[in-house]
C-alpha cells in the first residue's frame, strides 16, 4: 500500500510524534510518503525560528529538491509554496474561504511529489492538521482518509477559534478516526462512528532496560532520591503549584526536572528550593539515560480538557525503563496503566504513593512493568491501524 502523511511535526528533527514514528514503521512494507508542514508567510517572516524551520526556508529560497528518501520505502517533502498565515480572522466562514486557497497550495506540492513517486492510490493519514489539511480529501482524492486523533488541541487558544467547529466536521468526512485514548474515541464516535483506539507507541529498541548507559554528568552530583520528570514543563498541562508542595515538604527528595520551561516554570518558586533541579530540554536519544537513574518517575499533570483524555506516552517510556510511576488520576491513566503504577490526586496522595512507590520497587515489579509496556511497541500500533484501515 501507499501512505502519505500529513502533519503538524516535520519528520527531520530530533523529536519524534505518533505520525513519525508511524510512518517510520509502515515503511517497513509499505511506500510511505512524510509531508512536513509547509511555511506561512508569518513563519517566513519572523525573526524566531528553530533550525529546522530556517533549514526548510533556505531549502525553498535555494531551490533545492522538495522530495528526500529517508529510507527504502520513505521520502519526505519539504512544500516550496508558502500559505498565507490566516488564524487572527475572527469569522469562521470568511477562514474557511481563505483557508481553502492555503489548502489548494498546499495540495499542490503534494501533487508533484505523488507524480513523481508515481504513487497512484494511496491512504492519506492527517495528524491533527485540522486546517491546512482540511480540505485535502477533496483536492487529492485518496483511496481512503484517516483522521488521527491523539490530542485535546481544540482547547488551545491558537486552536479553539476556528477548530470548535471545523474539527467535528473534518471527523465526519474522514473515513475512519483513529485515536490514542479511549477518551478521544468516545468523542470522536460523536461525530464518525468509525472510530477507534489504537494507543500509542513507543520505541523499544531505545528504551530498553538492558542496556545500561553511563549516568549523565548533570545528574552524577544529585543526591538519592532522585524523582524524576522529563517532559515539556508547561503551566498548560502540569500542576505547578502541586510540584511546589512537594518539594518544600520533602526537603530530602531531589525533584529532577529535565525539559523545556514555558514562562510559568520559569519565573515560579521552584527554582528558589534547593532540591528542585532543572537540567534542560535533551533530545529524545539521551532521555533514557535520564530515566535509568531515577529512583521515581512522575506525572503530575493537571486536571483540564487538555489533560484528562490524553495517552502520556512518557508512561510507557518510564515504565519500559523498569521505574516505579506517580501519576495524577486522569481517565487514560485509569482506564490503562492503574495496575502498574500509583495514581495520585493531590500534594498528601502524591507523597504518599511516591513513598510506597520507593519502598515497594521489587525485582518482580520491575519485570511486570517492562511486560506490560511491549503491548505498545510501534509494530503493535501500526497493525492495529492497518487492521482499521
Amino acid at each position: 500500500m501507499n501512505f502519505v502523511f500529513v502533519s503538524l511535526q516535520p519528520i527531520n528533527t530530533d523529536r519524534d510524534s505518533t505520525s513519525t514514528c508511524l510512518a517510520k514503521e509502515l515503511s517497513k512494507t509499505h511506500n510511505v510518503l512524510y509531508v512536513n508542514p509547509p511555511i506561512d508567510r508569518k513563519t517566513l517572516l519572523s525573526k524566531s525560528k528553530d533550525r529546522y524551520t530556517q533549514a526548510h526556508i533556505d531549502s525553498i529560497k535555494s531551490k533545492k529538491k522538495k522530495l528526500t528518501p529517508l529510507g527504502d520505502n520513505l521520502w519526505m517533502l519539504q512544500p516550496s509554496r508558502i500559505i498565507e498565515s490566516i488564524n487572527w480572522i475572527p469569522f469562521t466562514f470568511i477562514f474557511k474561504k481563505l483557508n481553502w486557497i492555503n489548502n489548494v497550495r498546499f495540495a499542490k506540492d503534494i501533487k508533484e511529489a505523488i507524480k513523481e513517486l508515481k504513487i497512484e492510490t494511496f491512504v492519506l493519514i492527517n495528524d491533527k492538521d485540522i486546517f491546512r489539511s482540511f480540505y485535502l480529501k477533496e483536492l487529492l482524492r485518496p483511496e481512503k482518509y484517516i483522521y488521527l486523533d491523539r490530542d485535546y488541541t481544540i482547547a488551545m487558544d491558537y486552536w479553539k477559534r476556528h477548530g470548535t467547529k471545523l474539527e467535528p466536521v473534518l471527523m465526519q468526512k474522514s473515513n475512519a478516526v483513529v485515536c490514542n485514548s479511549n477518551d478521544f474515541a468516545r468523542r470522536a464516535r460523536q461525530y464518525n462512528p468509525n472510530s477507534f483506539y489504537i494507543g500509542n507507541g513507543f520505541d523499544n529498541r531505545q528504551y530498553d532496560h538492558n542496556i545500561s548507559v553511563a549516568e549523565p554528568g548533570d545528574l552524577k552530583n544529585i543526591p538519592h532520591p532522585r524523582i524524576g520528570y522529563v517532559g515539556a514543563l508547561l503551566s498548560l498541562r502540569l500542576d505547578l503549584s502541586l510540584l511546589i508542595e512537594m518539594a518544600k515538604s520533602k526537603p530530602n527528595w531531589s525533584f529532577v526536572m529535565v525539559g523545556s520551561e514555558d514562562e510559568s516554570f520559569q519565573k515560579s518558586e521552584l527554582h528558589s528550593l534547593t532540591n528542585v533541579y532543572f537540567l534542560g530540554q535533551k533530545s529524545t536519544k539521551e532521555v533514557p539515560a535520564y530515566l535509568e537513574y531515577f529512583d521515581v518517575c512522575i506525572n503530575p499533570q493537571t486536571l483540564n480538557d487538555i489533560t484528562k483524555g490524553n495517552f502520556p506516552l512518557k508512561i510507557v517510556e518510564y515504565l519500559a525503563m523498569a521505574k516505579p510511576v506517580v501519576a495524577t488520576a486522569t481517565n487514560t491513566m485509569k482506564e490503562i496503566f492503574s495496575q502498574h503504577s500509583y495514581l495520585a490526586d493531590g500534594c498528601t496522595s502524591f507523597i504518599y504513593q511516591t513513598e510506597k512507590a520507593l519502598r515497594e520497587n521489587s525485582d518482580e515489579l520491575r519485570m511486570k512493568r517492562i511486560n506490560f509496556v511491549r503491548q505498545f511497541s510501534w509494530e503493535n500500533i501500526a497493525k492495529g491501524l492497518m487492521k482499521y484501515i
